[in-house]
């Protein structure tokens, strides 16, 4: 499994932990390079610091939980009927498209994705948010992560 594929499946659990902590429900751009993710949420206010320390410790929490990630296939409209517009982000699916991939983390994360992701929470390894950079003008938050292969040695999570 790529480091990319563990990278892609930390930025579900990471929304799952910012939707939890800070209510922003809407993402705007991910990104992931290697071991780096960035993802950016729509929010009107900069979060403290407590904040997000807190949604990394949940990210993390979620991670060692080892939770099961499920890739569901189904039609669009039976994944908006059971899921509703959590499905969605703010870059839409082209509406041509019939059957969606939604990837599941029960009672955390649900989102129409056609990328791979890993079997469970667990083998991501874990994360560390690196920058956090608040956009007041545009309503954004851009939260920039590593992924670690297991827990470092003497590190706390």
């Amino acid at each position: 499994m790529s480091i990319e594929v563990k990278t892609h499946t930390a930025l579900h659990v990471l929304k799952g932990a910012v939707q939890r902590v800070l209510g922003a429900k809407w993402t705007a751009g991910v990104h992931v390079e290697d071991s780096h993710g960035r993802l950016t949420v729509k929010i009107d206010r900069r979060p403290t610091d407590d904040e997000i320390a807190l949604v990394e410790e949940e990210t993390n929490r979620k991670i060692r939980e080892d939770a099961p990630v499920e890739e569901l296939e189904m039609d669009k409209a039976e994944a908006e009927e059971r899921f509703g517009d959590a499905i969605y982000d703010l870059f839409p699916v082209p509406s041509s498209v019939k059957k969606l991939k939604i990837l599941y983390i029960k009672d955390w994360n649900v989102n129409a994705c056609k990328e791979r992701h890993t079997r469970s929470t667990g083998e991501i390894g874990g994360i560390r948010l690196i920058k956090v950079r608040f956009r007041p003008s545009k309503g954004l938050l851009e939260i920039s992560f590593d992924v670690y292969p297991h827990k470092p040695s003497g590190i706390e999570l």
